[in-house]
């Protein structure tokens, strides 16, 4: 047991129970979780209260401002990072700077000056970044990779991958603090640096100049009252509009939500059930992007955050043929349910169609867990033993700002009008 590598986690909101709860019950022989930190203490109570039953802690316990305390008394090997995005880079820098190597949840940061910030470091201090990109796991996007790197389609010209966020899903985004672009970087940056990624993944390769145009068009007090809505309300918890409001939040009525938010938001005032039609959302809800690649394949891409259903198609034209691929996931609330369930999939069809020959479906393993049955296999590939992987599946800090600089250059289109070379925003 002393060999298990031990891990402090710092943000304890939705995203870090799936990370400390797999260390507890899934992966104990190899990995030891240490300590938590947060800005909230009755988060990372909850969170000890959820670990205990398996057995473990209560953990030892560290607000913000002591984080340098808790790596010196704690003496983690890694830091796992699942705060508001907009601080990824305080703790991914100092945790470097104290010796440890950091898991980073995606996206790495928000803005090319924080990125800049985190690649200076990895140079300075000689550590390791890893950022959980799952979709690359799910087995469906593994068999895109390796229908394209043999060679299937041949060198592959152009990509067309459309999103879609549903209203149950995607109107999460328009509750919480995502809805400020300042802590997410709007969805081109947390959200779709997970599609992003997956076509750098795909074809192996790298962003080289973006365009994107984009608006908030659905949510948004404004947009409701062109649709004749007069109902308005702040915040879900207390009012009798979001009653029968169908994009309202109750988070009294789900253990979790009420446990990790509800009950904490006397400490700072952090409203989780914010209402979608609100004022001060300043992030777009609509979006089309171009993207040119140095290996000269070019991206068209959409996300829209209100569709009837979740999730996605991409079709791929090469100089051999096409691969269509269409997916549709379960829609979920972030922390409103199973864990297992995010992302999980409940139809997916491959088909390749060469150039002179019938069209065929590919058949693709059935994945087991959440994002596709690729959440199991990159936990293994965190805290387990990993097997050899032919496609390099687990993503480093260079994967991880790759992945952002297509949104960040995107945000920087949307406020300039122009196409961003994404060579201009960091030098590696």
């Amino acid at each position: 047991m002393s060999s298990r590598k031990r891990y402090a986690l710092v943000g304890t909101g939705g995203r870090a129970s799936f990370f400390y709860s797999a260390i507890v019950k899934d992966f104990k022989e190899s990995s030891e979780l240490v300590a938590f930190c947060d800005v909230n203490q009755t988060r990372m109570d909850f969170a000890n209260k959820k670990i205990g039953a398996h057995g473990v802690g209560p953990l030892p316990t560290y607000k913000s401002e002591e984080f340098d305390r808790m790596i010196e008394e704690s003496k983690p090997d890694f830091v796992i990072v699942t705060t508001v995005d907009r601080t990824h880079h305080t703790y991914i820098i100092r945790a470097m700077e104290l010796g440890c190597d950091v898991i980073s949840e995606k996206p790495m940061t928000v803005d090319e000056d924080k990125c800049q910030e985190i690649l200076d470091a990895v140079k300075r201090t000689g550590r390791k970044l890893r950022v959980t990109f799952n979709y690359r796991y799910s087995p469906h996007n593994t068999k895109i990779r390796e229908l394209i790197a043999d060679g299937t389609i041949g060198d592959v010209n152009s990509v067309h991958f459309e999103w879609l966020l549903n209203t149950k899903h995607g109107a999460d985004y328009f509750r919480r603090w995502h809805r400020d672009k300042r802590n997410s970087g709007g969805l081109l940056v947390h959200k779709s640096t997970h599609h992003f990624d997956l076509v750098n993944f795909w074809l192996g390769t790298q962003p080289a100049t973006v365009f994107a145009l984009g608006d908030l068009m659905f949510y948004g007090r404004e947009n409701a009252e062109k649709r004749g809505v007069t109902k308005f309300y702040s915040r879900a918890h207390g009012s009798e509009y979001a009653k029968d409001d169908p994009f309202a939040l109750h988070m009294e009525d789900n253990g979790n939500l009420k446990g990790m938010y509800l009950d904490a938001e006397k400490e700072d005032g952090y409203y989780r059930d914010q209402s979608v039609f609100g004022d001060g959302i300043n992030i777009e809800d609509t979006m089309g992007v171009m993207v040119k690649y140095r290996s000269n394949a070019f991206l068209t891409y959409n996300l829209y955050a209100y569709a009837p259903w979740e999730g996605f198609r991409v079709c791929f034209n090469g100089t051999k043929g096409r691969i269509e691929m269409n997916v549709v996931e379960q829609s979920y609330v972030n922390s409103g349910g199973e864990q297992g369930l995010e992302g999980a999939v409940t139809g997916k069809k491959i088909l390749v169609h060469p150039l002179f020959d019938k069209p065929y479906e590919v058949t693709v393993e059935e994945g087991k867990g959440g994002h596709g049955g690729g959440d199991p296999v990159l936990l293994n590939d965190l805290f387990g033993e990993p097997t050899p992987d032919r496609f390099n599946r687990a993503a480093s800090h260079v994967d991880g700002a790759m992945s952002i600089l297509t949104g960040i250059a995107g945000n920087r289109s949307l406020r300039t009008g122009q196409a961003v070379n994404v060579a201009d925003l960091v030098k590696f």
